[in-house]
């Protein structure tokens, strides 16, 4: 008899199912449980905003599913972020009130590949509304429609954003796969500050179709999972066909000469908290005990002009996504400035803790296609990826490695002691991995691995080898508050 379903990591799930040791309808129905007694009772982690009403019915016809016609996901349940469309019973809202009734008429290109590879979609995370682009002050992890996510590590502490819900869910075992999305740090720190692994994958790799955008240079969906092997196995799902063949899963057998890694050293708020210094010093250590070529320290200077041409693309792109997606997709608005006065409107619900800056901001940003914009993509995403280039050329690295994140803060604080590193995957489009890599005031931060564009097979590789020489990661307690 297999352990119990929730327990069990996605691939040692799908091969239970494949075996015969769980149908699709045990694994689905002990799921919904634990969903019902951890995230609306118990702990009350309010993760999950909705679950698929259709989640059993797919699951009995999971189950008679012939074993020759299984795909690689054959029911394995998959929670998906609610800024992602499903062509189903469940709203594709960004955690916004405004969308609470938004369904979208067909799947995401991501969500169209779960289910052709056999994935039970559960349900919907909550997430930081509107992806964390709202307000300058927003709280990570809170929307107007599902509330505030809380850590499972530490109730009382933030779980960063804007993928609260879906690193929330896998840390808590409400599923063993979930998909989250980045602009810049929304997979990886969320991933990092949660104790799970999740990927951010090369732009353009993973199909931003049907998504709620925020910036076409810097979105993508990627994958959260309890370990490495679990989120490879996702990514390959999701990514489109062209890619699959180039993203193998950790043990697979290829053979791969000791990687040189490049010590990030001016990494946002380097040298600011000794614990999270002497956890990144032992993950540098256990680098250099599997073999690893560790290159210190690198240096990478990125100026600060370059950050503030990042926010003014993302305005610009924000609003031209926006507009081009409230238009396609019969949500009830057609512009910025109409969601604008529907939350000024509605302010006592909507934003009872933090306004609309960036929204106000971004209404007022230059249109993408003019002089503006092509100057602020040069100085921004163009710039970043010549600064990345060079440094990896220059010192002949696989990859950078780098704090993910700091120790989770306080839930009634917008936002902690800033401890990162998301930028430089973000704005240049390259790949990252967030891996845990120690406890640190009784909560997990991870380093991130940055790769070469497509070259996540390598650096999943290298996060899969240095998860194995860190060990086990300790579970969630979910103590009601550390000092």
């Amino acid at each position: 008899m297999a352990d119990e379903p929730t327990s069990l990591g996605a691939t040692a799930l799908r091969a239970a199912i494949a075996q015969g040791q769980l149908s699709v309808r045990e694994t689905v129905t002990a799921c919904l449980a634990r969903i019902d007694a951890v995230d609306r009772h118990g702990p009350q982690l309010r993760a999950v905003i909705e679950t698929n009403p259709a989640a059993l019915d797919i699951a009995t016809a999971l189950d008679g599913v012939k074993g020759s016609e299984r795909g690689p996901l054959h029911g394995v349940p998959v929670l998906v972020k609610a800024n992602v469309d499903t062509g189903d019973g469940m709203a594709t809202s960004a955690g916004s009130l405004a969308l609470a009734e938004h369904h979208a008429a067909a799947d995401a290109g991501v969500v169209a590949h779960l289910r052709a590879a056999g994935a039970v979609v559960l349900g919907k995370t909550n997430l930081s509304e509107w992806a964390n682009f709202r307000s300058t002050q927003s709280i990570s992890g809170w929307s107007s429609l599902g509330g505030q996510t809380c850590n499972p590590y530490a109730l009382d502490r933030n779980p960063c954003g804007s993928s609260s819900g879906s690193a929330v869910a896998v840390a808590a075992q409400l599923a063993p796969l979930a998909v989250g999305s980045e602009t810049d740090g929304s997979i990886v720190c969320p991933a990092g500050v949660n104790g799970v692994v999740g990927i951010k994958p090369t732009i353009g790799l993973v199909s931003q179709h049907g998504i709620v955008p925020i910036a076409a240079s810097q979105d993508t969906a990627g994958p959260m999972a309890a370990t490495v092997d679990g989120a490879a196995l996702l990514l390959r799902v999701m990514a489109e066909p062209n890619a699959r063949p180039h993203l193998s899963l950790p043990g697979d057998g290829t053979s791969r000469p000791p990687p040189r890694i490049g010590v990030l050293r001016d990494y946002d708020g380097a040298a600011s908290h000794p614990e999270v210094e002497a956890a990144f010093e032992g993950a540098i250590r256990q680098l250099q005990e599997m073999g690893a070529v560790c290159v210190d320290p690198i240096i990478a200077a990125i100026p600060d002009d370059v950050r503030r041409a990042s926010f003014d693309l993302l305005l610009q792109e924000f609003k031209d996504g926006l507009h081009r997606y409230l238009a396609n997709h019969g949500t009830g608005f057609s512009s910025i400035a109409q969601l604008i006065d529907y939350n000024t409107a509605h302010a006592d619900t909507v934003m009872p803790l933090f306004g609309q800056e960036i929204f106000e901001a971004a209404r007022h940003a230059a249109a993408v296609g003019s002089d503006e914009n092509v100057e602020t993509r040069r100085r921004s995403v163009l710039a970043m990826r010549g600064i990345v280039a060079k440094v990896f050329d220059e010192h002949s690295l696989d990859a950078l490695v780098a704090p993910t994140n700091g120790p989770a803060w306080p839930l009634e604080q917008a936002r902690g002691h800033h401890i990162g590193s998301s930028s430089i995957a973000a704005v240049s489009g390259w790949p990252s991995v967030a891996v845990p890599a120690a406890l640190v005031e009784h909560l997990p931060v991870a380093v991130a691995f940055v790769g070469r564009p497509r070259h996540e097979a390598s650096l999943i590789a290298v996060a899969a080898r240095f998860e194995a020489v860190r060990g086990p990661f300790p579970a969630p307690r979910y103590l009601p508050r550390v000092e």
